[in-house]
């Protein structure tokens, strides 16, 4: 008896959905797309409307061919491939392969992997949807017509083997702009005056300078500093207001692709790339004891933060039971969905509430779980009542005495009344070491207006104006998914993109152009300006989205892109030569070999040295950096030792190589904190070239770092050692892994840790 067939894109999908359908389906893969256009030409037809050439792609032959054998002996065929653009189009190709019956072909859509979304889409068949597979095929098409007209400029300019990517590139740009912006900010010195105040029945307490008569105080420098705490100093301190009122602090909406991206970077330290694959996994099904095969999230790609209304009862029910009648709100908890997003599928959540972390953790890795527990916590926090804080506020007036200017303090303190959604998903607000602008610090509950306060010390402190961070991984995404480039589905392959093509590197978690990022970006910046640039880009976005949504035809979309950006090659491609030359650094060089000029040009490896009077003289050698001498040496030979970089990353090396090839660890000058241990930390490299500290005494001490140890005591915990960090919040600064403090580096002066 004929069955039924079912052809979805993953091969891990299959067991799990056959599971729901029983033994009259037949679940199969097409393990992805089965066309693509081809390798090594265009592939579009610029003479016919654009179209695009799409052929079977190498090594999927075999499996379209076992698609249409099935489909020939089933009853029915139902294309279950992802619910979204890419999807659609798999779903055409594989129908315009394997239709016989076309009345028996239908699309099918299920935004999770459980039985009741899967049966119901079976009995609720579709048809694919043309618009959709319209604008995937323009997405490809104008990457195709960049990347493949581009890049030849690239190649005839700086090397063989380069690419310009339509999106990437313009993700390259904001890299690039951001370092321009730190190599060009000049720090600016400002200080702070902070009062220690105490009460006549109070503990002491702090507060801070926020006006100056009635202007915000501006102190450049020491000097002026000096000034102001001598004249604050012949003040009267007299508590002028206290203001108290309860703040609440709601939920953060569910996930969408962005938003987790940017979360699990910041919380779990994960790159976008590996985000996503965990995200597919959890999508995809783990098999979770006696049920076999689960569908834990919903499907991962989606920028909208609308929940099923099962999904909403569903969870209320389950904050109701687990925490109390207090955390659930009267009503559900709705989000809207940010301008020109999809809202193609729901937000990002557990399958099944009734699946908290705890209970799948023997069933999931370290990764898979720590990622699932972001999702559910985050999701049931949604639905949850507000925090609530009862926030207190003093304002201080100094006063009198030789001068008639009038100082205004300010402290500011919260105290949590009751959790509410932060029982279930911390809030990085609420952080306890988060003091900006004297918040949160402890307040006396005992004063009354009028009080006079007893000054117990003026702290004056110095600080510099910051340059604006480096990109990370979340700070990027965020950024993109802000500006309208590119879409959630893209973010991690759009990093991951530039990462291999070595056009940006990833240092302390912060993105950074490398040389080679910087002249590609030159070059295509200054020579396609109108085309890699955010508003065009974005613009071609918002063309995209009203071809899926019928309001464009794909001719146009095309056509309007393709005839300014042709003209623009054909001008570019004229003046290729100029600008090569543009690139060539001369220097005050000859060539041992013939005489004439040495220059600096791009190769396949990177910059060197070459002969100008090439090709008839191809004397070349590598460009000679500045060595930096390690301040040690040689035990063997005696000479100084120098920092080589190598594949596990920086080492010593004897300066007398090849004579002497004496090598030693690089090492950062820190003891090993374990108690115990004589070893010192040494920097390494991981397998996906990522820089990690450890002990040299490994395996024998297993300490090991993502963050370099910093020896310096901890103020709070006297733990023995600190580390140094980044975020896109802190900044630079001192971090404590055992009480979680943060400090400020400009505070302390690295010692030997104790042992």
């Amino acid at each position: 008896m004929p069955k039924s067939l079912v052809i979805v894109e993953s091969n891990a999908k299959t067991k799990t959905i056959n599971k729901f359908l029983g033994k009259d389906y037949v679940v199969v893969s097409s393990i992805g797309h089965v066309k693509d256009l081809p390798k090594g030409k265009l592939g579009v037809n610029l003479d016919d409307s654009y179209e695009p050439d799409y052929i079977t792609i190498r090594g999927k032959g075999s499996i379209l061919n076992d698609l249409k054998k099935a489909a020939s002996n089933s009853d029915a065929v139902f294309l279950a491939t992802d619910p979204d653009r890419e999807g659609e189009a798999i779903a055409w190709h594989i129908y315009e392969e394997i239709r016989t019956k076309a009345d028996k072909i239908h699309r099918i859509l299920f935004n999770e992997i459980t039985e009741n979304a899967v049966v119901k889409a079976i009995r609720n068949p579709l048809s694919i949807d043309k618009n959709k597979v319209e604008a995937q095929k323009a997405r490809r098409v104008l990457d195709r017509l960049v990347g493949y007209q581009v890049s030849p400029i690239l190649w005839d300019t700086i090397y063989k083997g380069l690419s310009a990517g339509r999106v990437q590139s313009v993700a390259l740009r904001l890299i690039v702009e951001r370092e321009i912006e730190i190599d060009k900010f000049v720090p600016r010195e400002y200080w702070t005056i902070t009062a220690e105040l105490q009460g006549a029945s109070t503990a002491s307490f702090l507060s801070k300078l926020v006006k100056i008569d009635k202007s915000k105080p501006e102190i450049p420098n020491e000097q002026e500093c000096t000034k102001l705490v001598d004249d604050i100093k012949t003040k009267t301190f007299i508590v002028d207001k206290i203001r108290k009122k309860e703040v609440k602090r709601n939920p953060s909406p569910p996930f969408t692709t962005s938003t987790l991206q940017q979360e699990a970077a910041k919380r779990l330290g994960y790159s976008s790339k590996q985000i996503m694959m965990i995200a597919q996994q959890l999508y995809e099904g783990i098999e979770i004891g006696k049920e076999g095969s689960v569908g834990l999230i919903t499907y991962m790609r989606t920028d909208s933060t609308r929940i099923a209304s099962e999904a909403v009862q569903s969870v209320r029910e389950y904050i109701l039971n687990s925490y109390g009648k207090e955390y659930l709100p009267n009503r559900a908890v709705t989000y809207k969905t940010k301008k020109g997003a999809q809202d193609a599928h729901e937000a990002i959540r557990p399958t099944s509430v009734e699946r908290p972390p705890k209970t799948l953790k023997k069933y999931l890795s370290k990764e898979q779980y720590r990622l699932y527990e972001l999702i559910w916590n985050r999701f049931v926090a949604c639905q949850m009542a507000p925090a609530r804080m009862d926030q207190t506020t003093i304002d201080i007036l100094a006063k009198e005495g030789n001068s008639p200017v009038i100082y205004s303090f300010r402290t500011t303190g919260s105290i949590i009344t009751f959790r509410g959604f932060l029982q279930v998903y911390e809030d990085f607000k609420e952080d306890k070491n988060d003091t900006d602008d004297n918040n949160n610090v402890k307040i006396p509950d005992n004063l009354k207006k009028g009080a006079i306060l007893d000054l117990l010390n003026l702290i004056p402190k110095q600080h510099f104006t910051k340059p604006p961070p480096r990109y990370s991984e979340s700070s990027l995404v965020k950024e993109l998914d802000n500006l309208g480039i590119g879409r959630p589905s893209t973010y991690s392959l759009i990093i991951s993109t530039l990462l291999q093509r070595k056009y940006i590197e990833r240092q302390s978690r912060q993105l950074s152009p490398t040389e080679l990022g910087k002249t590609v970006n030159s070059i295509l910046i200054q020579n396609f300006p109108d085309i890699f640039n955010v508003k065009f880009t974005a613009m071609m976005e918002e063309e995209l989205d009203q071809v899926e949504d019928g309001d464009k035809e794909y001719f146009s979309v095309i056509n309007d892109f393709y005839q300014p950006f042709n003209k623009a090659i054909t001008e570019v491609d004229a003046r290729k030569d100029k600008i090569k030359e543009s690139l060539m650094e001369e220097t005050e060089e000859s060539c041992p070999q013939c005489g004439s000029q040495l220059i600096a040009r791009w190769g396949r490896n990177g910059k060197f040295i070459g002969c100008s009077a090439y090709p008839d003289c191809k004397y070349t050698k590598p460009i000679e950096g500045e060595v930096e001498d390690a301040g040690v040496l040689c035990e063997k030979c005696g000479r100084p030792m120098v920092v080589k970089v190598g594949r596990f990353g920086r080492f010593l090396a004897c300066s007398g190589y090849p004579e002497c090839k004496n090598s030693m660890p690089y090492k950062i000058g820190v003891a090993c904190p374990r108690e115990d241990c004589n070893g010192e930390i040494i920097e390494r490299k991981s397998k996906r070239g990522k820089v990690f500290y450890g002990c040299s005494n490994f395996p024998k001490c297993d300490f090991v770092s993502w963050n370099r140890p910093v020896s310096v005591n901890c103020p709070n915990c006297q733990a023995n050692y600190l580390e140094d960090r980044y975020t896109a919040k802190d900044g630079e600064h001192l971090y404590c892994t055992r009480c979680k403090s943060k400090y400020e580096k400009a505070d302390f002066t690295e010692t030997e840790p104790a042992k």
